[in-house]
């Protein structure tokens, strides 16, 4: 039995909340099973920390278990996880492809300006090797916190 699967990759902030109810969601419709995916970048790869929130360098065990508390907002939703290893981008887009997976759902941060060229956007390297559609899902602008590229208002 071949089986449709989305794929959802995850860095465990709460912008990729939204972006899961949205996999959720097209799982069910579509009937897939939907593939929660970590990627653990190799140790040099860290930077101060950042990518978990206050938690440096966190042991393979402590992904794994981050991991299994994600879980589709629909309980009638099949799912499973993976953690894997590398380069985020290529291997999210190597992961969908030995999975035959059918769509890639993942939150952006939304970042623009200085970051953004600083640290590139995982989201947008996907979309380039991706051998399936991607669907990108910025998470919405906190009411009290302004776009850096936005003008202000007076």
């Amino acid at each position: 039995m071949n089986d449709r699967k989305i794929l959802f990759p995850t860095d465990f902030s709460h912008t990729g909340d939204e972006a899961l109810d949205l996999a959720t969601s097209l799982a069910r419709q579509r009937d897939a099973v939907l593939l929660i995916v970590h990627v653990e970048e190799p140790p040099a790869a860290y930077g101060g920390g950042e990518m978990y929130y206050g938690m440096p360098d966190p042991a393979t065990e402590d992904l794994k278990k981050m991991l299994s508390e994600i879980a589709p907002t629909d309980p009638d939703v099949r799912y499973e996880h993976r953690l894997i290893t590398g380069d985020p981008a290529t291997a999210i887009a190597r992961l969908a492809e030995e999975e035959g997976a059918e769509l890639i759902v993942m939150g952006t941060h939304g970042r623009t300006g200085l970051l953004r060229l600083l640290m590139g956007s995982v989201a947008e390297a996907v979309v380039r090797r991706a051998p399936c559609p991607v669907l990108t899902f910025k998470q919405p602008q906190d009411r009290g916190q302004q776009d850096s590229d936005a003008p202000e208002s007076i």
